[in-house]
């Protein structure tokens, strides 16, 4: 039997417009809110995430990130 959604904690998140999009548009796409979406990546996240790109692109976004805050 599944386990039944329960969603019960909060934390005030900061995202970029272009993250918002993304997350909302994925929800839309897949019929969920977005908040269930982004229970679904981060519960499957070793196996909707490619190992090797991540750390490709954590890396790009590390090295740009001071030059974003500005």
């Amino acid at each position: 039997m599944p386990k039944r959604l329960r969603l019960t904690r909060r934390f005030p998140v900061s995202m970029t417009n272009d993250a918002y999009r993304v997350l909302h548009r994925f929800a839309a796409e897949a019929g969920l809110s977005p908040d269930e979406a982004l229970c679904f990546v981060f519960e499957h996240f070793n196996s909707v995430m490619h190992a090797e790109n991540l750390t490709v692109r954590l890396r790009l976004f590390k090295a740009e990130l001071e030059a974003r805050k500005a």
